[in-house]
């Protein structure tokens, strides 16, 4: 993180959490979720209200920010009463009771999020608080100790972890325990005004309980969230239920440890893609609004899925927290929503139970064979698992740097579990992009490594449908077409969703001269990854071109020059489509962009790399690049 992606500021922390969650969804997760939607929205509106901002909010945790450590304390007061209002009106075992702890601390900024220390404590304060109730830490004591009418009772010094000083904590009298004692002594009788008084209160009690009953259990209850619109939806909704996992965020203090979320994220997203009857959005698209404020209903409408899962993810030691929560975001409610605490050795199984967990809340009933599809495969070694997550992040970001030390944290992994079939594959990934990035010193070495790492993860797994597709588009870079398609086809039938396997055989069908076969597997890879990569736009235009759909084409073409305005690649389909169509003047514009770009492009450098099956199609193409005046 760079001085300029951040700042650090003093600001009141508010983190709250509910008592027990596990338990009321364990007894009525329909209930616990329609309860803790609206407390939330409460709670929201009331921290707006005395000028505070929710951070985030996922599963029962809220994370809030106030520029005055008044406003905070006087919100968590209106906050637990209005929330004590509202609990008195249900059955006692179905109430929800909140945590809330306060910290006056420096915290780091980055966006709309906000890490450090002041959270860390925030979070220690709030776990000493009583249900119900209201903790402090002793700068917001001291704060406003003489500026608030509160009671305060003092518990002393408590070590936080990962805090060199012991933090004072008081905690604040809040509702009934709050008023003043009653005086000792005889008790006399009730009068009559106070048997009239005790009666009304009896009618007014059921009178309460009966429309409590009405509200919560017998009325339709309103939407969690803002539902979506299908009318609106930039795609028509599949035949099968449709969702996207939007990126977990890291509710670790330390923002190193995003790698950890983000793994988490693209774990379940793997586990979901192997179900057939689902439909299942691409990795990629989801992560574009990684700590972005989007709402549910914007991004069903925007990737064209019904359902939507988002969470978050807290590791702190051998501990970690994972919560989630499944959104239908045609009628606005939750499906289901969990926390997990757990040791972080049991990662793997609760990545399977919440991946069971959400197939059942979809309806989806799978096949023996497709249930163990779905469960995670990996590595005991915990330590190896944690590296091949960095080096999986760190691939992603598509830079020398970046890949050279993913190469070697993957090579750590499999040190430590020579069995782990996940760590070649990220270890075949990195040697592969040494050629892309051009930081390969041999390229025809670093292929023949990265296809070998391939082989060795399939050998170990042979379910990996992502080793399988990308050894297949490796066989067709070194002229082995026929097993190139047997292994893409084979990937596709492990991971029907998977967006990069649909658009890797579109690949080999066109290295294979099958132009016609790789235009519906493209649109599929689209459909799937709706937010894709230049790469599918332009791949997909150069299919239409060479089929003779030359307007399909241009379409495809310009979208990917929008996307990226100076990749070459783009412009060269471009100017290939042009120049199949026959227009010339439009070809030419075309080739001096691609020289504006790279004034030094070569046709006969280009050719090299060539490896279409059919020598006709490489002259075909070549020769409409010629026409448009490249050399």
């Amino acid at each position: 993180m760079t001085e300029e992606s951040f700042k650090r500021k003093l600001t009141a922390i508010l983190s709250a959490d509910v008592e027990g969650y596990s338990r009321l969804m364990g007894e009525d997760e329909d209930a616990t979720i329609r309860t803790l939607t609206t407390y939330r929205e409460l709670m929201s509106t009331l921290i707006q209200k005395h000028r505070g901002r929710v951070v985030y909010s996922p599963g029962d945790n809220l994370l809030a920010e106030f520029t005055s450590v008044v406003d905070a304390v006087r919100c968590s007061v209106e906050i637990q009463e209005e929330l004590r209002v509202r609990n008195a009106e249900l059955p006692e075992n179905r109430r929800m009771e909140f945590r809330i702890g306060i910290n006056l601390g420096d915290v780091v900024q980055e966006g709309e999020r906000i890490y450090g220390d002041g959270v860390n404590i925030t979070a220690r304060v709030e776990g000493l608080a009583e249900r119900g109730g209201i903790c402090i830490s002793g700068t917001v004591y001291d704060s406003i100790k003489n500026k608030l009418s509160l009671t305060y009772e003092s518990l002393g010094e408590h070590t936080v972890k990962n805090i060199t000083e012991p933090v004072r904590v008081y905690r604040m009298r809040v509702g009934p325990e709050a008023a003043a004692p009653v005086a000792r002594g005889e008790k006399a009788g009730p009068g009559r005004w106070q048997k009239a008084a005790l009666a009304a209160v009896v009618v007014l009690v059921v009178v309460t309980g009966a429309w409590s009953i009405w509200n919560f259990y017998v009325r339709p209850s309103p939407p969690s969230v803002e539902p979506a619109s299908v009318e609106r939806m930039a795609f028509p909704l599949p035949d099968k239920p449709s969702i996207a996992v939007l990126p977990f965020t890291n509710m670790s203090e330390d923002p190193k440890q995003e790698y950890f979320s983000d793994g988490i994220t693209e774990e379940i997203i793997t586990a979901l893609s192997k179900v057939p009857k689902l439909f299942v959005i691409a990795r990629n698209s989801t992560f574009t609004y990684k700590g972005k404020p989007v709402k549910v209903k914007q991004v069903a409408e925007e990737l064209g899925v019904r359902y939507v899962l988002e969470g978050g993810v807290r590791k702190a030691g051998d501990k970690v927290r994972i919560t989630a929560q499944l959104i239908d975001a045609l009628t606005g409610h939750h499906l289901w929503a969990e926390r997990y605490d757990r040791n972080l050795s049991d990662i793997f199984a609760v990545q399977d139970e919440i991946t069971k967990k959400i197939i059942t809340a979809l309806q989806v009933k799978l096949t023996e064979g497709e249930q163990v599809r779905t469960a995670a495969k990996g590595t005991n070694n915990l330590e190896a698992y944690l590296k091949y997550l960095q080096a999986n992040e760190l691939l992603h970001r598509l830079n020398i740097e970046s890949n050279a030390l993913a190469k070697q944290l993957a090579e750590e992994a499999i040190a430590l579990d020579p069995e782990y079939a996940s760590a070649y594959f990220a270890l075949g990934g990195a040697h592969m992009m040494d050629v892309w990035l051009g930081s390969s010193k041999s390229p025809k070495q670093s292929m023949a490594r990265a296809m070998e790492l391939l082989q060795k993860a399939l050998v170990l797994d042979d379910t990996y449908a992502e080793a399988h597709g990308l050894l297949g588009f490796l066989y067709s870079m070194t002229r082995q077409h026929d097993k190139a398609v047997a292994l893409a086809e084979k990937a596709l039938a492990l991971d029907p969703n998977s967006a990069e396997c649909h658009y890797r055989l579109g690949k080999i069908l066109v290295f294979n001269g099958r132009w016609e076969e790789s235009i519906p597997e493209y649109k599929k890879a689209i459909r799937l990854n709706p937010i894709p990569p230049n790469t599918y736009l332009w791949s997909l235009g150069l299919s239409y071109g060479w089929t003779g759909q030359y307007e399909e084409a241009i379409t495809w073409c310009k979208k990917a020059i929008l996307q990226e305005p100076n990749s070459s690649l783009a412009h060269i389909m471009m100017a290939a489509v042009y120049g199949l169509s026959g227009r010339e003047e439009e070809a030419r514009a075309a080739a001096a962009e691609i020289l504006r770009i790279n004034p030094k492009f070569s046709l006969e450098k280009l050719a090299k790399s060539c490896t279409y099956r059919g020598k006709g199609d490489c002259e075909r193409l070549f020769g409409a690049l010629r026409k448009t005046g490249l050399k």
